[in-house]
């Protein structure tokens, strides 16, 4: 019964992936339809998207933000639309992209810049209006992946919010709860690739527990990755995905191994080191021959910011939430965050020379 579940999905991601034909004829002029479900990213003159597939280059004005519908026609060239011109532009009517919205310009009028999009990006994924300085210095130092949608944040939400609510639910409804949490966030952060497999992921996980099961991490791992690709095969080249999937299964493989040659490290870092090294042994060689990046002092530079993520993640996400009713109180509990958001940038900034 088994082989045959697991055969069945496999059949299945093989039949999506050769049924699904290039949706984009090459070298065509067309005109594409869809919504933005990527975080825009914002350059002094213009902004890129990415839309069912094509990278598309818009001029910066008007601002499109992620859930907005927009019309755009172009040709298709290598995967871009090239002299895409802007035809239709809908704003999102929907409530949690308003609520998104409202907490990122918070944070923005609240703190100064680098720090302000360090938080929204940690908190909400939110990359679109990073400083270019800054976010060369993050891709240098490899850091970037701390402001970008990560399945790590979908973790953190999940771990923080089984400690709160626990205190005040019953067994039974915690579980509910916490998968309601994760996908609510999940479409906060953006739904991109590695946060719908860190959901899913968390979803079985927590759907394990609840049964009274323990869930395996490869086979959780395995089945997300299945799932996701039956419902959209595109992914098999999207480089968010492979990556997500590729540190995943190296932090599963390596992490507990390497943390037993960092005894001697504080407790504060050596989670970090571990899972840093682990991580890059199977994501540094993607970068290098996809981007040609490499930083050898980047497990060194993560080990030294990561133990502050969680914490800015919950300052900040307590505080956005209170800004959105309390503007003063939000501000002054977002405040705490500043020396940690100082250090992250000093580190960063540091490495990166």
């Amino acid at each position: 019964m088994r082989f045959l579940f697991w055969g069945t999905l496999v059949v299945l991601v093989l039949v999506r992936i050769f049924l699904t034909k290039p949706t984009h004829p090459e070298g065509k002029m067309v005109k594409v339809t869809g919504t933005v479900r990527e975080e825009p990213i914002k350059y002094d003159y213009r902004q890129k998207i990415n839309l069912l597939g094509l990278k598309v280059f818009l001029p910066r004005f008007p601002e499109i933000s992620y859930g907005d519908k927009i019309i755009v026609e172009g040709r298709v060239k290598e995967g871009k639309l090239e002299k895409a011109n802007l035809v239709r532009l809908e704003r999102s009517p929907g409530l949690l992209v308003k609520v998104r919205e409202k907490i990122i310009g918070f944070y923005k009028k609240s703190l100064p810049e680098p720090h302000a999009s360090l938080v929204a990006g940690i908190t909400l994924g939110a990359k679109g209006e990073i400083p270019a300085l800054f976010w060369k210095e993050l891709t240098e130092t490899g850091l970037a992946h701390v402001v970008v949608a990560s399945g790590s944040n979908v973790s953190l939400v999940g771990g923080f919010l089984l400690g709160v609510f626990t205190l005040f639910f019953a067994r039974g409804v915690v579980i509910p709860l916490i998968l309601t949490a994760i996908w609510l966030y999940a479409v906060l952060a953006g739904l991109e690739a590695p946060i719908i497999r860190a959901a899913v992921m968390g979803s079985i996980a927590f759907g394990a527990q609840a049964a009274g099961k323990l869930a395996s991490a490869w086979r959780a791992l395995i089945l997300t990755a299945l799932v996701m690709l039956i419902i959209k095969p595109e992914w098999l080249g999207d480089l968010g995905f492979i990556l997500s999937f590729v540190a995943t299964s190296c932090l599963i493989l390596f992490q507990r191994r390497i943390e037993k040659f960092f005894k001697k490290v504080p407790d504060i870092l050596r989670e970090g080191l571990a899972s840093s090294l682990a991580a890059q042994i199977g994501v540094t060689p993607i970068l290098f021959v996809t981007f040609g990046q490499f930083n050898l002092l980047s497990p060194v530079a993560n080990a030294l910011v990561l133990w502050t993520v969680p914490l800015i993640m919950a300052i900040s996400g307590v505080a956005g939430l209170l800004g959105l009713i309390f503007p003063g109180l939000g501000r002054l509990v977002l405040y705490l965050a500043y020396p940690l958001t100082g250090w992250f940038i000093f580190i960063n900034t540091l490495f990166s020379k």
